[in-house]
C-alpha cells in the first residue's frame, strides 16, 4: 500500500468498487479493464487507476483487473475478510430494520445484542437478536468483544450514552441521532443523516441547473448567455474585479450523512 496519506474521498469510494465487483463476479465476469468499470460505474478511467494505485495498482497492462482478486484486495482493506461483533442501541422501527438487514450479516457485521430502555422489550429478540436493559451495556461490551455501536436513539440520549461509550472498549460508532458526538480519539464516527439526503431530492432548483445562470457552464444546447455589458468609468477607476452583477445562484449541495429523530425511528 502507498505510504501517502489517502484521502477521504477515495476512501469514500472503495465500498462502491466492492459492491460493482461483487455484481460482476455474480455475472461471471473473471476480468475487466478500468475503461469498462468506468462505463458501468460512471467514474473516469484515470480515477480509477489512481485510486486503485494507492494500494499497489491490482492490475496488469493489457489485461486489466482479474474481478475476483480485486473484489477480495478491496474487501481486505474495507476490513471484511473478518467479522465485526455490533450492538445497537435503541430497538424502535429503524434500529429493528437494520438489525434484520441479512446482507450486514453477509458482509461480516453480525448483530450481538440491542439495548434499549423500555422495558416492555426486555428479554425479547428482534430477527433472533435478545434485547437488554441499557444498565447492561458497559460490561456486555467488555465481555463480548465488541467493535461496532450502531446509535439509533435520540439526540438528547445519544449525548448522554456516548459519555459512557468512551469509557468502553469500541472502535466505532455508527450515528443515526440527529447530533455530532464528542468521542475519543481513537473511536471512529460514521454520521447517517438521512432526512438530509432526501432533502435534496426536494431542492427546487438543482444546482447544476442554478450554476448554469453563472457563466455559461452547464448551460443546455439552445440557452445562451446574456451578453455582459461593458464596464463604465467609474467601474474601471474604482478597480472593480467584476462587471458581472448578477447573484452566483449557487447552491451547496450537503455531504450524505443520517439520522434518525428518537427511538421510534421517526425521521
Amino acid at each position: 500500500m502507498n505510504n501517502k496519506e489517502i484521502s477521504q474521498a477515495v476512501v469514500a469510494r472503495l465500498p462502491r468498487y466492492y459492491r460493482y465487483l461483487g455484481d460482476l463476479r455474480d455475472e461471471g465476469v473473471e476480468r475487466i479493464s478500468s475503461q469498462e468499470l468506468s462505463k458501468i460505474m460512471h467514474v473516469t478511467a484515470s480515477q480509477i487507476r489512481q485510486d486503485f494505485n494507492h494500494f499497489g495498482g491490482f492490475g496488469q497492462q493489457g489485461y486489466g483487473y482479474n474481478t475476483d482478486y480485486l473484489y477480495e484486495e478491496i474487501g481486505k482493506i474495507l476490513g471484511l475478510d473478518h467479522p465485526h461483533n455490533m450492538i445497537l442501541i435503541g430497538a424502535g422501527h429503524l434500529g429493528s430494520a437494520l438489525i434484520g438487514y441479512m446482507n450486514f450479516r453477509r458482509r461480516g457485521y453480525l448483530f450481538k445484542a440491542a439495548f434499549d430502555i423500555n422495558e416492555a422489550l426486555f428479554n425479547q429478540t428482534i430477527s433472533g437478536i435478545p434485547v437488554y436493559p441499557m444498565s447492561d451495556m458497559p460490561d456486555y461490551i467488555k465481555n463480548n468483544n465488541i467493535d461496532i455501536v450502531v446509535i439509533t436513539i435520540s439526540k438528547q440520549e445519544a449525548v448522554k450514552v456516548v459519555e459512557v461509550l468512551n469509557r468502553c472498549p469500541i472502535k466505532a460508532i455508527w450515528n443515526f441521532a440527529h447530533c455530532e458526538l464528542e468521542v475519543r480519539e481513537d473511536i471512529q464516527v460514521e454520521n447517517v443523516h438521512l432526512s438530509d439526503s432526501l432533502m435534496q431530492l426536494s431542492l427546487p432548483d438543482p444546482p447544476v441547473r442554478a450554476a448554469a445562470q453563472q457563466g455559461g457552464r452547464g448551460r443546455k444546447e439552445g440557452q445562451h448567455q446574456a451578453p455582459r455589458r461593458k464596464a463604465s468609468p467609474q467601474e474601471r477607476r474604482g478597480g472593480i474585479a467584476s462587471i458581472d452583477k448578477r447573484p452566483a445562484g449557487r447552491i451547496a449541495r450537503p455531504a450524505f450523512v443520517c439520522q434518525q429523530n428518537g427511538q421510534d425511528g421517526n425521521l
